[in-house]
């Protein structure tokens, strides 16, 4: 049904462009650029990586006049496809989201040179793709600093998507931020797992209420729209937190969310964008950390009085230092 929907999409463009496009062309004098976004699995709605990548597309089309298109594939063994057939459509720009994309678009952007690729998450070395990382240790950093004041048990926890390089850099961060404010802190790791980890409430739910029965009262999930599974949890447990994460979750669960880790690919995918309707987008891996506008925390707006003026200094002066370089998270 997804393909249907992605062909008919497609369909309705071009025949936009054939039929309609000369009256455009007349109004604006220019031809408008088309995006296409490949999202990773979870689709919208995770309240995470998903809806910040397509909130940045949307402010894109609404400040550059793009055409913007999406599609939420089922399983990873759609990605490709997907790529697939953007590029073969005559999209200009085509993002894939998250790091499983990394193997699909090394298959698919050699076949078409004159298009352009970015990718969130993953490295692709070929002259027409935009590789987008995130220096999410210095998030990471900052909400473990956070939960490392707040925490009552000094025992703190992570739920992570799967136990792999990549998302345990979020959970080495959140380890040394903790420390760096709390030398007595413990903290325990769990992994969602399975054949869906990021795509598995359920799971996490259960992952959440055996790290409370360990001790944890503050707990950062790092697992897409499993994540939601550690929203309900902190909802129904009056002395569980969570810490949200790639998106502001803040007001998933007021006053129980104590900050979310922004991962701004919503800025990021903007910032690209521009440069595409610029000419000026390159290939190459672009890096993107508190300092650059791509990490960031929450803005507390539910949880000021609960942390404290005095903690929400100590965090402001540790992101300061972050960004001059004083406190280097490695």
């Amino acid at each position: 049904m997804k393909k249907l929907v992605l062909f008919l999409g497609v369909l309705m463009i071009l025949m936009f462009t054939g039929c309609g496009g000369k009256k455009e062309a007349a109004d604006t004098g220019e031809k408008k650029l088309k995006v296409g976004m490949v999202l990773s699995t979870g689709g919208l709605g995770d309240k995470s990586f998903n809806d910040s990548a397509y909130a940045g597309l949307v402010r894109a089309k609404e400040d550059y006049n793009i055409e913007f298109n999406y599609v939420e594939p089922a399983s990873i063994s759609e990605f490709g496809q997907f790529l697939d057939d953007y590029a073969a459509a005559g999209y200009d720009l085509v993002v894939a989201i998250g790091f499983n994309m990394e193997s699909p678009l090394k298959e698919v952007a050699p076949n078409y040179p004159d298009t352009k690729f970015a990718v969130v998450d993953a490295v692709v070395d070929e002259p027409n793709v935009t590789s987008i990382l995130f220096n999410s240790k210095e998030g990471s950093f900052m909400v473990g600093a956070v939960a490392g004041m707040m925490t009552k048990t000094d025992t703190i926890g992570y739920i992570g998507g799967i136990d792999m390089s990549f998302l345990n850099e979020f959970r080495d961060g959140y380890v040394a931020g903790a420390e760096y404010v709390n030398p007595n802190i413990e903290v325990r790791s769990l992994y969602v797992g399975g054949s869906n980890p990021f795509n598995d409430p359920a799971k996490a739910k259960e992952l959440s209420l055996a790290l409370k029965n360990n001790d944890a009262d503050i707990i950062y999930g790092v697992a897409g729209g499993s994540g939601l599974g550690l929203l309900e949890a902190v909802s129904e447990n009056e002395d569980l937190y969570a810490i949200g994460v790639d998106s502001d979750q803040d007001g998933a669960v007021e006053g129980k969310v104590l900050t979310s880790m922004m991962k701004r690919v919503d800025n990021s995918l903007y910032t690209i964008t521009g440069e595409l309707v610029e000419g000026k987008l390159e290939n190459g891996v672009r890096m993107f950390g508190i300092k650059e506008g791509g990490i960031s925390t929450s803005e507390f707006k539910f949880t000021k009085d609960l942390i404290g003026e005095e903690k929400l200094a100590k965090i402001k002066a540790i992101e300061e230092k972050i960004i001059s370089g004083e406190v280097v998270v490695k």
